[in-house]
């Protein structure tokens, strides 16, 4: 009997990882519309080829070295356990020990589902530098954030390792369900390190230095790029539980969708309020942002808020996520889809308030940890960044920037009946 529940146990979360890794592939279509939509129509074959190869990258490196890297293991020669040979062995192991409901899943399916989170963190690179980067550096930056950088602060994050063998986040407090810093400001921290050295678009900012607004060509698909991360996030939280076969973890799972749920619609609707009462008119750019601000904040504790205070939580992430894009405006760091604001400003909030409702962590783990992780992705980024621009330029010549990289970069237009050079 023990050995049936066993079987049982390890399909649901085996499957249940698959899925929630499944959602989680999908926000990569997200970024790819919410970004195509936030650019000009010159630039969006570019940013959508991107979106596509850097999917791919990701894969490959962490398949490669990073999933080693962070939780070790020979994966990519020796294979990932988890066929027949290994089912067996656990369930004699089981059986000997006595099966006590913990987490059992495919060591595959957990490749599978870390892998898209990887990618999730170098997508949020690609919108902050778009529009004037050359495609062929940011891939190669991709190599290295996927491989190597990602790969070593989540190993001192969710796997456990000592930060250079001198201290252990996990004994500090520290504490991050599913990645507000570990994925989302780490992919802030790098696109900030990247648009630092790039500089801004061309005619974004005027002879006296006042800010000029530079529309998005299709604000449609920005919007269904929107929708499809919201759906994508309960993936992304819910399948952080880790585990479904059971009736704690299944409550735990509908209580961490439920506030997933909540807390970007508090985002949205204080985004959009606050909007209304700073510039007069609803901004359906920040509306936007908003409610992936709410997303952003509520990733580091999805579990153990109440729903108001998950709501409450996303509220203050969509009046945070409404000043810092303009106050990074006003610092001349461009960044066309706010990304840096979204997932690197509200995720440090999001870490922050973890200790509010999570009795395990401790507001100095908190900040440790954001430190370290901001610290280490910055840092490496900007050298590699650097290394990048002293080799090969990172950046598109003056003409390509002007006619659009879609020709410069990829040979073709995403709109070829409608684009306009401006």
């Amino acid at each position: 009997m023990e050995n049936q529940i066993f079987e049982l146990q390890y399909a649901i979360d085996t499957f249940y990882f698959l899925v929630c890794g499944a959602l989680v592939m999908w926000m990569a279509a997200g970024f790819a519309m919410l970004e195509s939509g936030l650019v000009r129509a010159k630039n969006t074959a570019e940013i959508l080829t991107k979106n596509m190869a850097l999917y791919a990258v990701a894969c490959i490196m962490y398949l490669i070295c990073g999933y080693a890297i962070m939780y070790g293991g020979d994966i990519f020669l020796s294979g990932i356990a988890g066929g027949p040979d290994y089912v067996q062995e656990t369930l004699a192991a089981s059986a000997e020990a006595g099966f006590n409901g913990g987490s059992v899943y495919s060591a595959a399916s957990d490749f599978f589902f870390q892998v898209v989170f990887v990618a999730t963190a170098m997508s949020i690179v690609s919108g902050a530098v778009a529009e004037r980067m050359k495609l062929w550096v940011f891939l190669g930056f991709a190599v290295v954030m996927t491989g190597f950088i990602y790969p070593m602060e989540g190993a001192w994050t969710w796997g456990g390792k000592a930060v250079f063998g001198m201290y252990s986040l996990g004994d500090l407090g520290f504490s991050d369900f599913a990645g507000s810093g570990i994925v989302h400001m780490a992919g802030a921290a790098a696109a900030l390190a990247g648009v630092l050295l790039l500089g801004p678009r061309k005619g974004k900012y005027g002879p006296k230095g006042e800010i000029r607004a530079i529309p998005g060509a299709n604000l449609p698909l920005a919007t269904l790029g929107t929708f499809v991360l919201w759906l994508g996030w309960f993936g992304f939280n819910g399948g952080s539980v880790l585990k479904l076969g059971d009736i704690a973890n299944a409550n735990s799972v509908a209580m961490v969708f439920l506030n997933t749920n909540t807390a970007a619609a508090g985002g949205a609707v204080a985004a959009l309020i606050t909007a209304r009462l700073a510039f007069g008119k609803a901004d359906l750019t920040m509306l936007l942002n908003g409610a992936l601000a709410g997303l952003v904040a509520i990733t580091a504790e999805p579990s153990t808020p109440s729903p108001l205070a998950a709501t409450i939580f996303g509220v203050i992430a969509g009046v945070i996520v409404v000043f810092s894009i303009v106050a990074v405006d006003k610092l001349k760091i461009d960044d066309p889809v706010g990304a840096i604001s979204v997932h690197g400003v509200v995720g440090v909030f999001g870490l922050l308030i973890v200790p509010i409702t999570n009795d395990g962590a401790t507001f100095v783990g908190q900040i440790v940890g954001a430190l370290t992780i901001f610290v280490w992705v910055f840092v490496t980024s900007l050298i590699v960044w650097a290394i990048l621009k002293a080799v090969c330029g990172i950046r598109v010549s003056e003409e390509e920037e002007t006619e659009g990289v879609d020709i410069g970069e990829c040979g073709l237009e995403a709109y070829p009946e409608f684009t306009k050079i401006s």
